[in-house]
């Protein structure tokens, strides 16, 4: 796929877009010569922390996803505009934090989307396709009666794929797999071109240090030890940079009505996963290996916590020839050199002071 003629001067319209994985795709578009508008929460300083470096090639709306007036506004700006493309990243997108503020959560998750798929319905938007972020948290833990349901690898392990069971455990699951249906809803009912894509725990550069992959490397730059919660959950996890091209496969090549599921098709447990990080780190000069301690403190609530996710990308590997590019020692590698020199970008923000 030749990414360069698809997005050439195509208007594109972002949400969420100065988070993580939301800035990383604004700033891939603007590479490849898109007309980027991105809508961002209007804050009391204005300030954009992750996409500042771009500001002079995108058209900046700031509002609220929860505020229809605001969302419908900034879509006005493109009712002159055709063959647009719709990326909704935005979202309270942290687990943990998601049982302490749950009605922000649903209220930014569900609403925020409703919003958001309305307003394109009522504007009469020419848009080509809407790309709804969705979540691997959505499919939870395997139910013991819907083990049959599920797609096994060779070695027995259960692939989660656009055609596993869903089981959410978390309030930002619950709102992500409610975002997800909405997305289709307004498929089924208007013809509205729209996909949902499952990323499987993205990690990479300007991630919030609160997530596990920031935390394990935030630590280990600045002291000792290495203070987790559970480490024995299994996690896909997938380079952002791979997670953006999955979104832009999906958004030019993937069908209209469909869900689409990526990652990098291999997990490990946070416990593998953690050493994997400090060797990197320590094999590169970074720190001296700290040692790791489990706190029960930072455990997630009752019975939680999703025990093992593993992707199965083969439908979208088919239909658009996406696949993962980046290798975890690669992308850990690139993750740490960032924090490691942006240290003024995640100090304050960090759950372990």
């Amino acid at each position: 796929m030749d990414l360069n003629t698809a997005l050439a001067d195509r208007p594109v319209f972002v949400t969420g877009a100065d988070g993580f994985v939301g800035s990383h795709l604004t700033e891939r578009l603007v590479d490849l010569g898109a007309d980027v508008h991105v809508f961002v929460r209007a804050t009391s300083s204005g300030e954009l922390n992750n996409i500042r470096h771009l500001t002079d090639s995108l058209t900046v709306h700031r509002g609220d996803l929860r505020d229809q007036h605001s969302v419908r506004e900034a879509l006005a700006s493109l009712r002159d505009h055709s063959g647009i493309i719709v990326f909704h990243l935005a979202a309270q997108a942290h687990v943990g934090e998601s049982w302490d503020r749950p009605y922000e959560t649903v209220d930014t998750n569900v609403n925020g989307t409703l919003n958001l798929l309305q307003s394109i319905v009522d504007l009469d938007l020419d848009v080509t396709k809407v790309d709804t972020a969705g979540t691997s948290e959505e499919y939870g833990n395997v139910k013991e009666e819907m083990t049959d349901k599920h797609d096994r690898g060779e070695d027995g392990r259960v692939l989660l794929s656009e055609r596993s069971p869903v089981n959410p455990t978390s309030v930002y699951a619950t709102s992500k797999l409610a975002a997800d249906f909405l997305t289709m809803n307004y498929h089924d009912a208007y013809g509205l071109p729209t996909v949902t894509t499952r990323m499987f725990n993205n990690y990479g550069p300007r991630q919030n240090p609160r997530y596990i992959t920031g935390t394990i490397i935030t630590q280990a730059l600045e002291r000792e030890i290495v203070e987790l919660g559970n480490l024995e959950p299994k996690r896909d996890l997938c380079y952002v940079q791979d997670g953006v091209r999955g979104h832009l496969h999906v958004a030019l090549a993937g069908s209209s009505g469909e869900q689409y599921v990526y990652g990098y098709g291999e997990n490990i447990s946070m416990r593998d996963w953690t050493n994997l990080i400090l060797d990197v780190g320590t094999d590169h000069g970074y720190w001296e290996r700290p040692e790791i301690v489990q706190d029960e403190g930072r455990y997630r609530p009752g019975d939680s916590d999703v025990e093992e996710l593993l992707v199965g990308y083969e439908k979208l590997n088919e239909e658009t020839g996406w696949e993962p590019q980046v290798s975890w020692e690669e992308g850990i590698q690139r993750t740490i050199d960032w924090y490691a020199n942006n240290t003024d970008a995640w100090y304050g923000r960090v759950d372990w002071r």
